[in-house]
């Protein structure tokens, strides 16, 4: 069985495009690198824009095998 996190990783504001930049990138990176330490492991993710095309986010799933 597994335990389940999700979280919202926000991006930086674009003005003229909604598309992930290589800074939002390196942050997607350093959440899973940082939840990996932790023990959890990268279930799925999604980027998310928004329709005024100026603030999207990464919607980032883990997932941690529990005890049964």
């Amino acid at each position: 069985m597994y335990q389940y996190k999700s979280e919202i990783l926000r991006v930086s504001v674009k003005w003229f495009s909604d598309k992930a930049n290589e800074k939002d990138i390196a942050e997607l990176d350093e959440l899973i690198n940082k939840r990996a330490a932790e023990g959890w492991e990268l279930a799925t993710y999604d980027y998310m824009a928004t329709s005024t095309q100026w603030a999207g986010a990464f919607v980032v799933t883990f997932r941690k095998k529990v005890a049964e």
